[in-house]
C-alpha cells in the first residue's frame, strides 16, 4: 500500500444510496468532507463506495480446517483488492488477531470459533460438545470474539439420514442468555427448518442460510428483527453436494434439492416481509475469497433491487455491525469504481482503487 497522506477523493461520494457529495479528503487515514490546510499527495476520481461489507466469510479457515498466517494473508487480501473492507468473520479455528495490527488487511468482526454438537460438522472446525456445556462455551467464544457468537444449528444426522436440528430448545435459550450477558448478539448455521423455531424462541439474532424459512416462521423472523445472510454463492453448491451424497444419503440428498430450487423465493419472501437482509459469501471453507460482488448481483436474483442489494453490502450492513461509513472522522475505508454502482451492480466486480485507512492498496 502507499503511505498515509492527505487524499482527495473527487467525483461522486455515495455516503447514502440518496446522500451523494462530490468530494471528500482523508487526513491522517480519516474522513473528513472539510478541505484541509495541507495540499493532498494525490487526488483519485470516480464513483465512491464504502469499503464493501462481506458479513459471512471465514478468514484462516480451509476446507480441511485452520490454515496457517501465509494463507490467512492470502484469504484476506484478496477480499480486500475485491473491495471488502469489512468482514464479519462466521467462525475460524485460526487465531486471526495479529490481523487488527495489520492497516493494509481488512478489519474483522470475530464469532469466535463455531459451536457444535458432537460428530455433527465439519471435522476439525468447531468445538464439538453436549448440550449441556452448550452455554459454558457461547459465554466463552462472546468473550473471544468480536461481539458475536457463532452456533451450528443443525447438520446431517447420520442415523436419520438427513438434516436435524443440534441442540434442545432449553439448551439453546441458556447459551444465548449467556452469550447475550456477556454484551455478543449469536448467530447460527441452518440449513433446514425444524432448527429454527427454537432458535426463534431462545432469542437468537441471525441466521446464516435460512434455505428453511418457510411462510409460516418469516412473520416471526420479521417481527423480531431476526436478520438474515443468505449466502447465495453458497447455495448454489447444494446440487453439486446431493450429488455426492445421493448414494449414502438420499433422503437428505433429495432435502438439499428442495432447499436449493426455493432459495430465492425464500430470501425474497424474506425480504418482502422486512427480515434484514445481509451480503455474505461463506468464504474460506469450500468457496473461495472475493466473491462478494457476485453474491450482491445473487441478491437481486432474489428479488432485491440493485439498491437495496448494494445497502445489504454497504450502508446497511455497516450499521447493522455498528461500524462507519463514509462519515466525518470515520476510517478513510472506501472503494472507487468507473460508473454508478447504483444502475449497474456488474462494476463492483472491478473496483479501480481501494483505499484502506487512507492508504492505496
Amino acid at each position: 500500500m502507499t503511505d498515509r497522506a492527505v487524499l482527495h477523493i473527487k467525483g461522486r461520494v455515495l455516503v447514502g444510496p440518496d446522500d451523494v457529495r462530490d468530494e471528500l479528503w482523508s487526513v491522517d487515514g480519516r474522513v473528513t468532507f472539510e478541505r484541509p490546510a495541507a495540499e493532498p499527495s494525490a487526488t483519485l476520481t470516480g464513483w465512491a463506495l464504502p469499503g464493501l461489507v462481506d458479513a459471512h466469510c471465514h478468514v484462516g479457515l480451509d476446507a480441511h480446517g485452520a490454515v496457517d498466517r501465509d494463507t490467512s494473508e492470502k484469504q484476506a487480501l484478496t477480499d480486500r483488492d475485491a473491495g471488502t473492507l469489512l468482514i464479519r468473520d462466521a467462525g475460524s479455528a485460526a487465531d486471526t488477531r495479529w490481523i487488527d495490527d495489520r492497516e493494509d488487511l481488512p478489519k474483522l468482526i470475530r464469532a469466535g470459533r463455531h459451536i457444535a454438537r458432537t460428530r455433527r460438522y465439519i471435522r476439525n472446525y468447531a468445538h464439538e460438545i453436549e448440550p449441556g456445556d452448550l452455554a459454558a462455551y457461547a459465554a466463552a467464544e462472546a468473550r473471544r470474539g468480536d461481539g458475536w457468537v457463532k452456533l451450528v444449528g443443525d447438520w446431517i444426522d447420520r442415523g436419520a439420514g438427513d438434516l436435524a436440528a443440534c441442540w434442545p430448545g432449553d439448551a439453546l435459550a441458556e447459551a444465548i442468555a449467556a452469550a447475550h450477558a456477556e454484551g455478543a448478539r449469536v448467530t447460527a448455521h441452518c440449513f433446514a427448518t425444524d432448527s429454527l423455531p427454537d432458535l426463534l424462541a431462545a432469542g437468537i439474532d441471525c441466521v446464516e442460510h435460512a434455505t428453511g424459512l418457510t411462510e409460516e416462521l418469516i412473520p416471526a423472523f420479521a417481527e423480531r428483527g431476526v436478520a438474515i445472510v443468505p449466502t447465495l454463492v453458497n447455495i448454489a453448491t447444494f446440487p453439486k453436494l446431493a450429488d455426492g451424497g445421493e448414494a449414502k444419503f438420499p433422503a437428505w440428498s433429495a432435502h438439499m434439492r428442495r432447499l436449493h430450487a426455493r432459495r430465492y423465493d425464500t430470501v425474497g419472501a424474506a425480504h418482502d416481509a422486512g427480515i434484514p437482509v445481509y451480503v455474505g459469501t461463506d468464504a474460506g471453507g469450500s468457496l473461495a475469497h472475493g466473491l462478494v460482488a457476485e453474491e450482491v448481483l445473487e441478491l437481486t436474483r432474489a428479488g432485491l433491487t440493485p439498491v437495496e442489494a448494494l445497502a445489504a453490502a454497504t450502508w446497511s450492513a455497516r450499521s447493522w455491525l455498528g461500524r462507519p461509513g463514509l462519515t466525518e472522522g470515520a476510517p478513510a475505508d472506501l472503494v472507487l469504481y468507473e460508473a454508478d454502482p447504483r444502475a449497474d451492480l456488474r462494476v463492483l466486480a472491478a473496483p479501480t482503487r481501494v483505499v484502506l485507512n487512507g492508504r492505496v492498496a
